[in-house]
């Protein structure tokens, strides 16, 4: 049947896009500059080729109005600050001094200035730096950089639409500034805050522009009814506005729910929603509101998360039904693309047949002006590319990759005593004393240590032939060798071997797995200059042999001191791959928990006695309504347990979590049941360590005193403050020294003396603790 055209020629656009370049052109750039091997002009003469690199190829895919605004040096959340006013009165001397200095130390932090905490974009993996506001905050608009690159892309012959962070979730993503009562709340500046982003909207319909994207995602969640209201006031006043652009206002991650009839009934002109199935109830919702009469619609309809192909069939059904309910439909991806990598055509290692199932940032793009051209003309004007696409999805469908019978019999015959310790953590830990030995605040890292030059450029040597597996190893032994001897000099009490053969957490053991695909060239941005490469889950899981035993084993081989076996967990393993996505989170992460218990119990039977299993992710991938979160932990905690259960009473179970906030999920961390936990503290000044005191958290915890994030390096004295912030909430025969995360982006002289503080820092303390703590 051939659909029937919309009244008007439908339009495809996105909300944003991937900022490094193909190449990552950005990075380098940026961390050149950081280096001074890159001057400021340079610098932003890449950053334009970028943006008119990715402006060009939207337009020539058939894109009508393209993002401007969402191109950032280092984080949009952090560039919404800049636009109205709100830095820190510890950066405002470096801003004043250098725009681009300063902006980078509210990020960085520098060796006497910390920067603002970072934590994660709702439940991606996707890093942004946290407003700090307070009663005193006095806001002003900087729109310079919003409309220069509109006008950059105007200049070029484009339609822009500028992307501004909204008002209100700004607010919510905001806290109190250092030395600001803890229950004050952000979103009381509102009405100050307007007035600025009316002049920005201003600013914009000076220069020309004829919409304006307000992304305001924080309205997904869960949200109380006075800030309902706030939301219905922000954007009663500014749609009440004269001297403005149209506004359009953005949401994505999931269902709009409450808020819905709020922006429904708002005087904007156009609302875009998420229509794939993290959005699951927005077409109901937007139906029973009354649709969206005078108003655009833009339908997220292709998901902007993950990189499987879109189903042509199922979204054309979902756009005809939004025909009725809006004057205009547009189409486009769930949320920017800046979730996603460049483009799946690079991909030239992967079989085509599954190259064909995968649509990355270019691929999503093509998608969304094939399904605007098929919901404007109809139907018959997509034959050939739908008759493609439903090829391409029986062919994942039918793939032998999908399904692996062992699999599947071994996860169904798991039973609840599978994922319970054999004692309970009272007995564990006296076993684990008598057995490790170690002092008062032990000390330790998280796992990686800095991924040097020379292990990079092994690691290329041995893909382009230049040295073989043999001398590649003998690089890597020489590393661990190098990382023992510097740890026991420093007088670190459970050791690590470094982590050097391993390129990310995430993908060194979805290379080892079956059911997991890599990729060559598709990085997603996780924060600032950090890239990562996450694997796609495509298929059932297995472990064919052991990942890590024999480097941990050589490492332990090294020193008398314990070294500790590292494991990325089950639910970060998910988290940080594009999953599959025609099965539930929770059996995928079953198959990936027994797997890694198979490396849990192969470290053990070598001799490891200490081993990590890491869940940065847990706190990340929480559903964002809070009537999903019991299902989501149930299965998240499960299949951390039945990784790590099978061990002995004396083998110590470690995990760690870092930037997020862990506040509503402690009973969850209690839950895993792990020993000893370590989580990012410095930046948030032990806060975590607080709420699991609050909660009475009973096992060991290392809230970080070294905050890996920025390039300063921490004194003993400041380490030491921490720890005694620590002391307050944990008692210390419970409480681990150890920094945030670990060490693979630092270099090497800071970490040693940001490493020798921390130790120093411990013994420090150590004296100061009465006898009987000892």
């Amino acid at each position: 049947m051939t659909a029937k055209p919309a009244a008007a020629a439908a339009r495809a656009t996105v909300y944003g896009y991937p900022r490094q370049g193909r190449n990552r052109e950005l990075k380098k750039a940026i961390e050149g500059y950081w280096k001074g091997r890159v001057d400021a002009d340079t610098l932003r003469r890449t950053a334009a080729d970028l943006r008119r690199g990715t402006w060009q190829q939207l337009a020539e895919a058939g894109v009508h109005d393209v993002p401007t605004g969402d191109f950032s040096y280092y984080d949009h959340v952090l560039d919404t600050s800049v636009m109205v006013g709100a830095v820190p009165e510890r950066h405002r001397e470096a801003i004043r001094a250098d725009a681009l200095d300063g902006y980078f130390a509210m990020a960085r932090g520098t060796q006497d200035v910390a920067p603002l905490e970072m934590t994660k974009w709702f439940d991606t993996n996707y890093h942004y730096l946290v407003p700090e506001l307070g009663p005193d905050t006095v806001f002003a608009a900087d729109s310079a950089k919003q409309v220069a690159e509109f006008g950059e892309a105007l200049a070029l012959g484009h339609t822009p639409r500028p992307v501004l962070v909204g008002p209100v979730t700004y607010l919510l993503l905001a806290k109190a500034a250092p030395g600001v009562a803890a229950d004050f709340e952000p979103l009381t500046l509102l009405d100050r805050l307007l007035p600025v982003y009316a002049e920005v909207l201003a600013d914009l319909r000076a220069a020309g522009a004829e919409w304006v994207q307000l992304d305001e995602p924080a309205l997904v969640q869960d949200r109380t009814p006075a800030e309902l209201n706030a939301a219905a006031r922000a954007y009663r006043e500014l749609g009440g506005l004269t001297d403005r652009p149209k506004v359009l206002v953005a949401s994505y991650f999931g269902r709009l729910g409450e808020a819905l009839p709020v922006l429904a009934k708002a005087p904007v002109d156009g609302l875009a929603l998420d229509f794939t199935e993290s959005g699951a109830g927005n077409l109901d919702d937007l139906a029973a509101a009354g649709g969206l009469p005078g108003k655009r619609l833009v339908a997220g309809v292709v998901n902007g998360r993950n990189i499987w192909i879109n189903d042509y069939e199922k979204s054309l059904a979902t756009l005809g039904t939004l025909l009725g309910l809006a004057d205009r439909v547009d189409v486009s991806a769930s949320c920017s693309l800046l979730h996603v990598p460049l483009d799946a055509d690079a991909e030239r290692d992967l079989d085509p047949q599954i190259a064909r199932w995968l649509a990355f940032a270019k691929q999503k793009t093509e998608e969304i002006v094939v399904l605007a051209r098929g919901l404007g003309g109809g139907t018959d004007t997509i034959t050939a590319e739908l008759a493609a696409n439903r090829a391409d999805l029986a062919s994942r469908a039918g793939a032998a990759l999908t399904r692996d019978p062992a699999v599947r019999a071994r996860t169904a015959a798991i039973t609840d005593a599978d994922g319970r310790r054999s004692q309970p953590y009272t007995e564990r830990s006296a076993a684990q004393r008598a057995h490790l030995g170690l002092p008062l605040l032990p000390t330790t890292t998280i796992g990686s240590f800095p991924q040097t030059t020379e292990l990079r450029t092994a690691r290329a040597d041995l893909r382009a032939g230049r040295i073989d597996r043999a001398g590649y190893e003998e690089r890597i032994k020489d590393e661990i060798r190098e990382v023992l001897s510097f740890q026991e000099k420093a007088g670190l009490d459970v050791l690590v071997h470094g982590e050097p053969e391993r390129n990310d957490m995430v993908q060194y053991f979805a290379e080892r797995l079956t059911g997991y695909l890599a990729t060559q060239h598709g990085w997603v941005q996780s924060y600032g200059t950090r890239y990562v490469r996450p694997p796609v889950l495509a298929g059932d899981i297995s472990r064919p042999e052991p990942m890590t035993v024999r480097w941990t084993t050589y490492a332990q081989s090294l020193t008398e001191r314990p070294v500790k076996g590292m494991l990325t967990g089950p639910v970060t393993m998910l988290a940080w791959s594009f999953v599959r996505d025609d099965q539930p989170l929770g059996d995928t992460a079953r198959q990936v928990a027994l797997a890694l218990r198979d490396e849990v119990n192969d470290l053990e039977a070598s001799g490891t006695s200490v081993i990590q299993v890491d869940e940065p992710a847990l706190r990340e991938t929480l559903p964002l309504r809070a009537a999903e979160h019991a299902a989501y932990l149930a299965w998240a905690t499960e299949s951390f347990r039945l990784a790590t259960a099978g061990v002995r009473p004396d083998t110590q179970i470690h995990t760690h979590m870092c930037y997020a906030e862990f506040g509503d999920i402690v009973q969850a961390i209690d839950d895993l049941d792990a020993d000893v936990i370590s989580l990012e503290a410095a930046r948030s000044h032990m806060q975590v360590a607080r709420e699991l005191a609050a909660h009475g958290y009973p096992r060991e915890a290392g809230p970080g005193v070294y905050d890996i994030h920025s390039p300063r390096i921490p004194g003993t004295d400041e380490a030491a403050a921490l720890l005694r912030k620590g002391l307050e909430a944990i008692p210390a025969g419970r409480l681990w020294v150890n920094p945030d995360c670990g060490l693979k982006t630092r270099g090497w002289p800071e970490t040693r003396a940001s490493l020798e503080n921390l130790v120093a820092a411990a013994r420090q303390i150590r004296a100061e603790l009465p006898t009987e703590a000892a």
